[in-house]
């Protein structure tokens, strides 16, 4: 998503040094001098982020944070500042301000401060946008407990609201957690039926004669112990739904009794010669292969056919992972609602982690494992550390192992090629899970040549200096590069808090100076190449120093 960052501040070199550094990541950058200029533009601009001075003329940067947590409470507000003390800092992060700097600047913890912040207005819109897809998900399927857009659940459910009003029997198939007995729940409530019962049997709860008992009922004396006459759920169900849960765990001898109930619609309790008959939709449902069963003599064919008039099989959790956000926003909403928890989301990490576990419990897992980590969040949104440990640490092939000795450059270079690969080469997913503009990524990969999974960084074209920007240089650099920095040097470094610097002597001749230049390894490259053109080093653009040291106002 394109980004707009306004920055408010006094200074214009400070103004502008931000600009070219935040449109070089991707941003769109408003200028403001002042509190009510920055104001003004927050209320004519769709302005994503704002970035303050303190001390300003006029409105100062308090008033104008103060004036935005009120109208905007959902904009990130940044202070920067040269006066920077502990109460100023208290009293902004009081005022709703994401966090405070002073200058000089660390572009690093800028930019990350950035990242953070739009990652976490991201999580708020993602999550507004799947409760959004998850009500108008509900409202067209017409059963509002089976969440999923997968083309296996779309075909599932097209297939549940065909049969739904038929009378022939369904078996359910699917592994534990899939959530079965929805599926029989969706036929019964999708049906003319569903005004009658919906009665719940778990075939794998009860004993042999038991289980008679409960499906069909006694007479009163019918065994010790039988006081009183009792229905059984066949005669419960009538005129609705009898769900059987686990069918393939019930014995032979019930298995007969069960398939003439299905043949003929009749039965007896026990102790009683009296025939009933009843109007029942049987559904059963089972984790096992019953043709396997069958072969296996544990369970008798006929019956198997009996049931098997029509089959829908749920699939696994691990077979529709791109119902996973929206099966995690149903149960974020529901446990946020039941244990009176306010926890707005998971972090792009705890998604990712979330993604790429394969879920053996399916379902049911998924929502334990939502429930315990909104009961025991301690922030608005979960992150990877919140989750289980088997959820972290699942999944080894999602994860970059960076040995101990390994450079920055190649470490960087790893996890930007393994993201890219995990995201099935989409960069725009892969620079949003790094958290970076796709600019910036697209730079990288350039950078890097991982198109060509080449391993070997191109030579560093070191630094251009103002003939260069002006396109009278050969070094194949273009006038305005977009990748160029404006870096100020001062005694104490330069401007945007990098580490170079002439001395106490030519920090006072560059004091408030600039040195326009173009990188192409990123401003750490161009700080070291201002320190050699400072000391007189000779390298790249060495033709240009008198040019650069006019700009810098010093006659070296």
């Amino acid at each position: 998503m394109h980004r707009t960052i306004l920055i408010a501040d006094d200074e214009k070199n400070i103004r502008n040094g931000l600009q070219i550094a935040l449109e070089d990541e991707g941003y769109t950058v408003l200028l403001a001098s002042d509190g009510e200029e920055a104001w003004n533009l927050i209320t004519s601009n769709n302005v994503d982020l704002l970035l303050t001075d303190l001390r300003m003329p006029g409105m100062n940067g308090q008033e104008l944070l103060k004036r935005v947590s009120s109208s905007y409470p959902m904009m990130p507000v940044v202070i920067l500042t040269g006066h920077g003390t502990i109460e100023s800092a208290v009293e902004a992060m009081r005022n709703g301000a994401v966090d405070f700097m002073t200058k000089p600047l660390n572009l690093d913890r800028l930019f990350m401060l950035i990242r953070r912040a739009f990652s976490n207005l991201d999580l708020y819109d993602q999550n507004a946008a799947l409760k959004k897809e998850l009500a108008e998900l509900k409202r067209q399927s017409g059963y509002n407990k089976i969440i999923g857009k997968s083309e296996r659940m779309s075909r599932l459910m097209d297939t549940v609201r065909q049969v739904a009003d038929a009378t022939a029997s369904v078996l359910v198939t699917g592994e534990s957690g899939v959530g079965k007995e929805l599926v029989a729940d969706a036929l019964h409530q999708l049906s003319s039926r569903s005004n009658g019962p919906f009665i719940k049997v778990s075939c794998a709860s009860f004993a042999e004669t038991l289980l008679e008992d409960e499906l069909f009922g006694h007479e009163k004396g019918a065994f010790s112990g039988a006081v009183s006459a009792r229905k059984g759920r066949f005669e419960l169900a009538h005129g609705g739904t009898l769900f059987l849960d686990e069918i393939g765990e019930i014995s032979l001898s019930t298995q007969v009794k069960l398939l003439r109930v299905l043949q003929e619609r009749q039965f007896e309790r026990l102790g009683s010669e009296k025939t009933l008959t009843v109007d029942v939709r049987l559904v059963a449902a089972t984790n096992r292969d019953l043709m396997v069963e069958v072969e296996a003599g544990r369970f008798r064919e006929d019956l198997y056919y009996r049931l098997n008039v029509i089959h829908l099989e749920v699939p696994p959790l691990r077979d529709r992972k791109e119902d996973i956000p929206l099966l995690m926003s149903h149960f974020l909403e529901m446990y946020n609602e039941r244990n009176k928890r306010q926890v707005e989301g998971f972090s792009t990490r705890a998604k990712a982690a979330m993604l790429a576990y394969n879920w053996p419990g399916n379902i049911r897992e998924l929502g334990n494992c939502v429930e315990s980590t909104v009961v025991l969040a301690s922030n608005a949104i979960i992150d990877l550390d919140d989750l289980p440990a088997n959820v972290r640490n699942a999944s080894s092939e999602e994860r970059v192992v960076i040995p101990v000795g390994t450079t920055m450059d190649q470490a960087e270079k790893a996890l930007i090629l393994a993201t890219i690969a995990s995201c099935g080469g989409n960069k725009s997913k892969a620079a949003d899970m790094l958290g970076l503009a796709r600019k910036t990524l697209h730079r990288k990969v350039q950078e890097y040549k991982l198109g060509d999974e080449v391993s070997r960084r191109p030579a560093r074209n070191g630094i251009a200096g103002h003939a260069c920007l002006q396109g009278r240089c050969d070094c194949g650099h273009r006038g305005r590069d977009r990748n160029r920095q404006i870096l100020r040097v001062s005694g104490s470094g330069p401007l945007l808090g990098l580490g170079a610097s002439r001395g106490q002597d030519g920090g006072r001749n560059f004091h408030n100076k600039f040195a326009e230049t173009t990188v192409r390894q990123g401003y750490r490259t161009a700080v070291r190449t201002v320190g050699d053109i400072l000391s007189g080093r000779p390298g790249h653009g060495t033709e240009q120093l008198p040019v650069l040291a006019q700009v810098g106002g010093t006659s070296r």
